[in-house]
């Protein structure tokens, strides 16, 4: 769809993951595919925000406020926590150590890494995370209610924009419906 962030191939992730040698910009992608995050909502978490193999979203870090999720840690995202030791308060502290960092600064972050994996003038952007989050999650056939559990979108209209469809999945879908 026309004026949306790019839905990311395999390919694409696992470029921008290899692009950078910096293990808070591989956490702060994994945080926000793994788990389809908004920027800001990834910017604000704490340290304490995982805990368990749970990413708990409290509602006052979310976009509505409306209401707290909880969104299991995918076994990638582990490993790239695992890998980024942090100390402080916020997961993704400002560099002044003074609050947590930006979605501005976090969105230049994203722009460094698609320029070093090669990737520009493709429509990357923070939001690219998210909508490819959900979209993999809907591809693989979990139940939308499911997907807006995870997402927080408070309507299934609102959630199904996100989604993308592919012509061969709408051709996949007429061959075997008969």
């Amino acid at each position: 769809m026309a004026g949306q962030a790019k839905v990311l191939t395999d390919d694409e992730i696992d470029a921008l993951l290899d692009a950078t040698d910096s293990a808070r910009d591989r956490a702060l992608i994994g945080v926000m595919l793994f788990c389809g995050l908004r920027v800001s909502e990834a910017c604000a978490l704490s340290r304490d925000d995982i805990k368990g193999g749970l990413l708990v979203l409290p509602k006052a870090k979310t976009k509505g406020k409306l209401a707290s999720r909880s969104i299991p840690v995918h076994p990638r995202l582990a490993l790239l926590l695992q890998q980024y030791p942090v100390e402080g308060e916020y997961l993704f502290p400002s560099r002044h150590g003074t609050g947590h960092l930006h979605p501005s600064s976090a969105s230049q972050v994203i722009r460094d890494c698609v320029t070093l994996a090669g990737l520009d003038g493709l429509g990357i952007t923070t939001h690219s995370f998210r909508r490819t989050a959900l979209t993999k999650l809907s591809n693989a056939g979990v139940p939308l209610r499911v997907i807006q559990q995870i997402s927080g979108h408070k309507s299934l209209a609102s959630l199904q924009l996100y989604l993308q469809v592919t012509p061969d999945q709408i051709e996949s879908a007429v061959l075997a419906a008969f």
